[in-house]
Protein backbone atom coordinates (compact mmCIF):
# COMPACT_ATOMS: atom_id res chain seq x y z
CA UNK A 1 0.00 0.00 0.00
CA UNK A 2 0.96 3.54 -1.01
CA UNK A 3 2.65 5.68 1.83
CA UNK A 4 1.27 8.44 3.81
CA UNK A 5 0.89 12.02 2.51
CA UNK A 6 4.13 14.02 2.15
CA UNK A 7 3.60 17.67 3.16
CA UNK A 8 5.12 20.04 0.79
CA UNK A 9 4.97 23.23 2.94
CA UNK A 10 5.32 26.56 1.23
CA UNK A 11 5.30 29.85 3.26
CA UNK A 12 2.91 28.78 5.70
CA UNK A 13 0.62 26.53 3.31
CA UNK A 14 0.73 23.02 3.17
CA UNK A 15 0.03 21.15 -0.42
CA UNK A 16 0.08 16.63 0.16
CA UNK A 17 1.34 14.46 -2.21
CA UNK A 18 -0.30 11.45 -1.67
CA UNK A 19 1.65 8.34 -3.32
CA UNK A 20 -0.57 6.03 -5.71
CA UNK A 21 0.50 2.69 -7.58
CA UNK A 22 2.32 3.99 -10.47
CA UNK A 23 2.38 7.98 -9.74
CA UNK A 24 1.04 10.40 -7.30
CA UNK A 25 -2.07 12.68 -6.69
CA UNK A 26 -1.24 16.02 -5.57
CA UNK A 27 -4.01 17.96 -2.92
CA UNK A 28 -4.10 21.86 -3.20
CA UNK A 29 -0.96 23.75 -4.98
CA UNK A 30 0.09 26.49 -2.78
CA UNK A 31 0.61 30.37 -4.13
CA UNK A 32 2.69 31.32 -7.54
CA UNK A 33 4.72 33.25 -6.13
CA UNK A 34 5.82 29.53 -4.30
CA UNK A 35 6.40 27.62 -7.93
CA UNK A 36 9.38 27.15 -8.03
CA UNK A 37 9.83 25.83 -4.39
CA UNK A 38 6.47 23.74 -5.39
CA UNK A 39 7.91 22.44 -9.04
CA UNK A 40 11.30 21.45 -7.10
CA UNK A 41 9.84 19.59 -4.12
CA UNK A 42 7.56 17.74 -6.11
CA UNK A 43 10.94 16.83 -8.40
CA UNK A 44 12.58 15.58 -5.28
CA UNK A 45 10.08 13.71 -4.10
CA UNK A 46 10.32 11.46 -7.54
CA UNK A 47 6.58 13.44 -9.15
CA UNK A 48 7.94 13.71 -12.53
CA UNK A 49 5.85 14.77 -15.94
CA UNK A 50 3.62 11.57 -16.63
CA UNK A 51 3.60 10.59 -12.94
CA UNK A 52 1.39 12.97 -11.39
CA UNK A 53 -2.34 11.57 -12.11
CA UNK A 54 -4.43 14.04 -10.61
CA UNK A 55 -4.53 17.21 -8.49
CA UNK A 56 -7.52 18.11 -6.17
CA UNK A 57 -7.89 21.51 -4.44
CA UNK A 58 -9.55 21.49 -1.31
CA UNK A 59 -11.28 24.76 -1.97
CA UNK A 60 -10.70 28.09 -3.64
CA UNK A 61 -8.67 30.61 -2.43
CA UNK A 62 -5.45 31.62 -3.66
CA UNK A 63 -3.09 30.09 -1.26
CA UNK A 64 -4.65 26.61 -2.46
CA UNK A 65 -5.36 26.94 -6.18
CA UNK A 66 -2.45 29.38 -7.08
CA UNK A 67 -0.66 26.94 -9.21
CA UNK A 68 -3.41 24.89 -10.40
CA UNK A 69 -2.84 25.86 -14.08
CA UNK A 70 0.53 25.72 -14.24
CA UNK A 71 0.47 22.42 -12.30
CA UNK A 72 -2.04 21.02 -15.30
CA UNK A 73 -0.17 22.23 -17.55
CA UNK A 74 3.23 20.88 -16.53
CA UNK A 75 2.04 17.74 -16.10
CA UNK A 76 -0.85 17.00 -18.52
CA UNK A 77 -3.13 16.19 -15.54
CA UNK A 78 -6.35 17.06 -14.75
CA UNK A 79 -7.50 19.14 -11.98
CA UNK A 80 -10.75 18.63 -9.64
CA UNK A 81 -12.68 21.27 -7.38
CA UNK A 82 -16.39 20.97 -5.90
CA UNK A 83 -19.14 22.29 -7.89
CA UNK A 84 -19.56 25.25 -4.89
CA UNK A 85 -16.27 26.44 -5.37
CA UNK A 86 -15.54 26.28 -9.23
CA UNK A 87 -16.66 29.65 -9.57
CA UNK A 88 -13.70 31.16 -7.89
CA UNK A 89 -10.98 29.61 -9.80
CA UNK A 90 -12.85 30.44 -13.11
CA UNK A 91 -13.34 33.71 -12.10
CA UNK A 92 -10.43 34.58 -8.86
CA UNK A 93 -12.75 35.76 -6.70
CA UNK A 94 -12.76 33.83 -3.80
CA UNK A 95 -15.55 35.52 -2.20
CA UNK A 96 -18.31 34.03 -4.57
CA UNK A 97 -20.23 31.76 -2.17
CA UNK A 98 -19.08 32.85 0.91
CA UNK A 99 -20.88 35.42 3.24
CA UNK A 100 -20.58 38.89 3.24
CA UNK A 101 -19.40 38.48 7.24
CA UNK A 102 -18.02 35.13 8.27
CA UNK A 103 -19.63 33.43 11.15
CA UNK A 104 -16.31 33.07 13.07
CA UNK A 105 -12.91 35.29 12.93
CA UNK A 106 -10.07 35.20 15.26
CA UNK A 107 -7.40 37.35 16.07
CA UNK A 108 -5.45 35.29 13.78
CA UNK A 109 -8.28 35.05 11.07
CA UNK A 110 -8.17 38.68 10.63
CA UNK A 111 -4.52 39.13 10.59
CA UNK A 112 -4.82 36.24 7.77
CA UNK A 113 -7.55 37.86 5.87
CA UNK A 114 -5.81 41.32 5.85
CA UNK A 115 -2.81 39.51 4.73
CA UNK A 116 -4.45 37.86 2.05
CA UNK A 117 -6.29 41.25 1.11
CA UNK A 118 -3.11 43.09 0.88
CA UNK A 119 -1.60 40.71 -0.82
CA UNK A 120 -4.31 40.40 -3.79
CA UNK A 121 -4.17 43.95 -3.80
CA UNK A 122 -0.26 44.47 -4.48
CA UNK A 123 -0.59 41.55 -7.17
CA UNK A 124 -4.21 42.53 -8.90
CA UNK A 125 -3.04 41.10 -11.97
CA UNK A 126 -1.37 38.47 -11.47
CA UNK A 127 -3.35 37.04 -8.56
CA UNK A 128 -4.92 33.91 -9.49
CA UNK A 129 -4.41 32.55 -13.19
CA UNK A 130 -7.78 31.62 -13.57
CA UNK A 131 -8.89 28.30 -15.23
CA UNK A 132 -11.83 25.89 -15.91
CA UNK A 133 -11.73 22.59 -13.74
CA UNK A 134 -11.64 19.58 -15.84
CA UNK A 135 -13.49 17.43 -12.93
CA UNK A 136 -16.04 18.80 -10.60
CA UNK A 137 -15.94 16.44 -7.19
CA UNK A 138 -18.25 15.91 -4.88
CA UNK A 139 -18.59 13.71 -1.66
CA UNK A 140 -17.76 10.23 -1.96
CA UNK A 141 -16.08 10.39 -5.33
CA UNK A 142 -13.82 7.29 -5.39
CA UNK A 143 -9.60 8.05 -5.94
CA UNK A 144 -9.18 4.13 -6.50
CA UNK A 145 -8.88 5.03 -10.83
CA UNK A 146 -6.39 7.06 -9.67
CA UNK A 147 -4.43 4.55 -7.86
CA UNK A 148 -5.26 5.64 -4.67
CA UNK A 149 -7.22 4.02 -2.17
CA UNK A 150 -8.94 7.45 -0.92
CA UNK A 151 -12.29 9.08 -0.87
CA UNK A 152 -13.09 12.73 -1.43
CA UNK A 153 -15.40 14.11 1.19
CA UNK A 154 -17.55 17.19 1.22
CA UNK A 155 -16.55 19.62 4.15
CA UNK A 156 -18.17 22.90 3.80
CA UNK A 157 -17.77 25.99 6.51
CA UNK A 158 -14.52 27.23 5.70
CA UNK A 159 -16.14 28.04 1.83
CA UNK A 160 -19.28 25.90 0.79
CA UNK A 161 -17.21 23.99 -1.47
CA UNK A 162 -14.54 22.73 0.99
CA UNK A 163 -13.52 18.95 0.38
CA UNK A 164 -11.10 16.87 1.99
CA UNK A 165 -9.20 13.53 1.22
CA UNK A 166 -9.67 10.66 3.58
CA UNK A 167 -7.70 7.26 2.58
CA UNK A 168 -8.16 3.94 3.23
CA UNK A 169 -5.61 3.88 6.06
CA UNK A 170 -7.15 6.96 7.72
CA UNK A 171 -5.29 9.68 6.81
CA UNK A 172 -7.51 13.24 6.08
CA UNK A 173 -6.07 16.26 3.69
CA UNK A 174 -8.72 18.56 5.56
CA UNK A 175 -7.76 21.94 3.64
CA UNK A 176 -8.69 24.81 6.02
CA UNK A 177 -11.45 22.88 7.83
CA UNK A 178 -8.78 23.13 10.80
CA UNK A 179 -5.49 24.44 11.38
CA UNK A 180 -2.79 23.56 13.28
CA UNK A 181 0.04 25.71 14.42
CA UNK A 182 0.26 25.66 18.19
CA UNK A 183 -2.71 24.21 18.18
CA UNK A 184 -5.44 23.06 16.80
CA UNK A 185 -7.93 25.76 15.75
CA UNK A 186 -10.41 27.39 13.59
CA UNK A 187 -9.26 31.10 12.76
CA UNK A 188 -11.84 31.71 9.89
CA UNK A 189 -15.22 29.75 10.21
CA UNK A 190 -17.88 31.48 6.97
CA UNK A 191 -20.53 28.95 7.61
CA UNK A 192 -20.78 27.69 12.01
CA UNK A 193 -23.39 25.65 11.08
CA UNK A 194 -22.39 23.92 8.12
CA UNK A 195 -18.84 23.59 9.79
CA UNK A 196 -20.08 21.87 12.86
CA UNK A 197 -22.16 19.29 10.63
CA UNK A 198 -18.79 18.71 8.69
CA UNK A 199 -16.86 18.06 11.82
CA UNK A 200 -19.64 15.64 13.23
CA UNK A 201 -19.20 13.85 9.59
CA UNK A 202 -15.76 13.08 10.87
CA UNK A 203 -16.32 12.25 14.26
CA UNK A 204 -18.55 9.07 12.30
CA UNK A 205 -15.44 8.05 10.48
CA UNK A 206 -11.95 6.30 11.14
CA UNK A 207 -9.85 9.43 11.04
CA UNK A 208 -6.32 8.78 12.07
CA UNK A 209 -4.33 11.68 10.94
CA UNK A 210 -5.27 15.44 10.00
CA UNK A 211 -3.07 16.95 7.32
CA UNK A 212 -3.96 20.10 7.88
CA UNK A 213 -3.83 23.30 5.54
CA UNK A 214 -1.59 25.26 7.87
CA UNK A 215 0.63 23.98 10.44
CA UNK A 216 1.36 20.35 11.40
CA UNK A 217 -0.22 16.74 10.79
CA UNK A 218 -1.76 15.77 14.16
CA UNK A 219 -3.04 12.67 15.78
CA UNK A 220 -7.14 12.70 15.47
CA UNK A 221 -8.53 13.93 17.75
CA UNK A 222 -6.73 16.96 18.24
Amino acid sequence: MPGPPITIPLGGVNCYLLPADGGFVLVDTGLATKRTALDARLRDSGCLPGTLKLVLLTHGDLDHAGNARHVRELYATNVGIHPDDAPMVETGDARLGRKLVPDRMTLTGRFIRVAGTVMEALRRGEALETFTPDLLIDEDFDLSAYGLEARVLHLPGHSPGSIGVLTASGDLVCGDLLYHWRKVSVPIMDDAAAHEASMSKLRSLDVRMVYPGHGKPFAWPG
